[in-house]
């Protein structure tokens, strides 16, 4: 990433082409902005000249010309005013697709796997904006139920068993996913707050892999023996993401449970439980980093303790949400 001037140019292009999208006043120009947006990414993604980046590439390029395929056709069926309860199961189909909602998250991990930490950052959350917003303006509630379903029920269990750390995310993020679409049945402003707050959690987790060159499980119990603090700051962040109380990732969460305990009861008992088992490997990757043997002397003077300073900025950004969180949990 940032290597030369064509990632620069691929960037503008892929900012674009989402900000197309949801300012279009037709489903035509939004179309064209994800395809622009599409267009862009894919070769963000092959600047890494391996063969799991070449199979990223493959994927994602055939999962998004499906969607897109979909998307389109049903947009040509609208302009002939078959517009029907059908159509609009097949348009949200299409949008979920595209963000990797389940039960159309097939290709998510897979690609998330090929990834460099940044890519599969803008993965996580740039990629997903655009059909967020696409996809409130044409919500079938029962279709739509269904996917936060699945989303936070595959999301929970699929990362269980999982040894790659690019891999948890993912399953993560499609948990997050069926969070953010049930926030979207509430209010845009709901899903406004918890995609910022996903946002910037997860940034500050990519950072730190990022900054020590981590991709799996076992990388994780010997990379943090020489700096501490980024390993505080790392697991704050895991447990954050995982809605533990009381860290800045339970206030959307939070918001959304006293939103839906109103109207769907069983729905936010559901969506409560299972989340239990996202923050089950969350809390089961901090206790073995942080109680495992390392064979460094952890008293060491001479050992640096420095943190980069956009890991430092990111960190303690969410260190005074967290802050204001406990402020709003003492109000209310």
């Amino acid at each position: 990433m940032f290597k030369n001037i064509n990632t620069i140019i691929f960037l503008t292009t892929l900012i674009t082409g989402t900000l197309i999208s949801i300012s279009s006043n037709s489903w035509i120009g939004a179309w064209m902005g994800l395809e622009i947006n599409l267009m862009s990414f894919i070769p963000l993604v092959s600047e890494n000249k391996n063969l799991t980046a070449s199979e990223s590439v493959l994927k994602y390029f055939l999962s998004q010309a499906i969607a897109s395929s979909v998307l389109l056709f049903s947009i040509l069926l609208l302009f002939n005013k078959n517009y029907s309860s059908t159509m609009e199961i097949i348009l949200n189909s299409s949008l979920l697709l595209k963000m990797g909602a389940a039960p159309f998250h097939f290709w998510f991990p897979e690609v998330m796997e090929g990834l460099d930490w940044l890519t599969g950052f803008i993965l996580m959350t740039w990629q997903k904006i655009a059909p967020f917003i696409l996809i409130s303006y044409c919500l079938n509630f029962k279709f739509v139920y269904l996917a936060i379903m699945m989303s936070i029920i595959l999301g929970s269990i699929g990362g269980l068993n999982q040894t790659n750390l690019r891999s948890l995310m993912a399953y993560s993020s499609i948990n997050h996913i069926g969070w953010m679409l049930s926030s979207l049945l509430i209010s845009i402003n709901y899903w406004m707050i918890y995609f910022l707050i996903y946002v910037m959690i997860s940034l500050s987790i990519v950072i730190i892999f990022f900054n020590l060159n981590i991709f799996y499980f076992s990388q994780l119990f010997s990379s943090f023996n020489n700096n501490p603090i980024n390993k505080f700051f790392l697991f704050c962040n895991f447990l954050s993401l995982g809605g533990l109380p009381p860290f800045t990732g339970f206030l959307p969460k939070w918001l959304i449970i006293q939103s839906l305990s109103c109207t769907h009861t069983f729905t936010a008992i559901i969506m409560v439980t299972v989340t239990l088992l996202t923050l089950f490997f969350y809390v089961r990757i901090s206790y073995s980093a942080f109680t495992i043997y390392s064979s460094n002397i952890s008293w060491n003077k001479n050992e640096s303790l420095l943190i980069d300073s956009y890991s430092l900025s990111m960190n303690f950004l969410s260190l005074f949400l967290l802050i204001s969180t406990i402020f709003v949990y003492s109000i209310l």
